[in-house]
């Protein structure tokens, strides 16, 4: 996940998710670790002791992880994708649907780089596809880069949430 700055949008589910992990991580993960360390360090030569050290080393992974995600809820902007005033762009929170020159269509939903995850057609606001797209409306080509090489694609369909 890319790290988090002043212009991180975020959709409103996307957001309640990020504090969905922080709080599942807080209250029940790192205590039930803290816990296990406990007993662990209360039985003895801590060196050869592997509760004990995966327990240390599991902390530190969660605690990296609450500490990361403190500071992408800390920055994330908030972006309502229904109270988009111009429905027949594609912009933040649009649902787009694309075809390339074979015909072959693909749905995508522009949200937040926080909350991508190709493999449910969510792709990040600032992923190559997702800045082709911005501001194309219905009927437009637009050209992406790609590592595979340049893909061209047509917009067939724009949509919001509450449409």
């Amino acid at each position: 996940m890319p790290l988090a700055d002043n212009n991180n949008p975020i959709t409103p589910a996307g957001l309640a998710a990020l504090k969905a992990r922080y709080d599942h991580l807080l209250g029940t993960e790192r205590p039930e670790i803290v816990e296990i360390v406990s007993w662990a360090a209360g039985n003895g030569d801590r060196s050869e002791n592997g509760d004990y050290l995966y327990g240390r080393k599991r902390m530190r992974e969660i605690d990296r992880e609450l500490a990361y995600l403190a500071k992408v809820m800390k920055f994330a902007k908030v972006v309502d994708p229904a109270q988009q005033p111009d429905k027949a762009r594609v912009f933040f929170g649009a649902t787009v649907t694309i075809a390339d020159e074979d015909d072959d269509e693909r749905t995508l939903i522009i949200v937040g780089d926080n909350e991508q995850d190709a493999g449910e057609g969510r792709v990040g606001w600032s992923s190559p596809i997702a800045r082709a797209l911005r501001g194309a409306e219905v009927g437009d080509l637009r050209t992406v880069r790609l590592p595979a090489g340049v893909k061209e694609w047509e917009v067939l369909a724009i949509t919001y949430p509450g449409d």
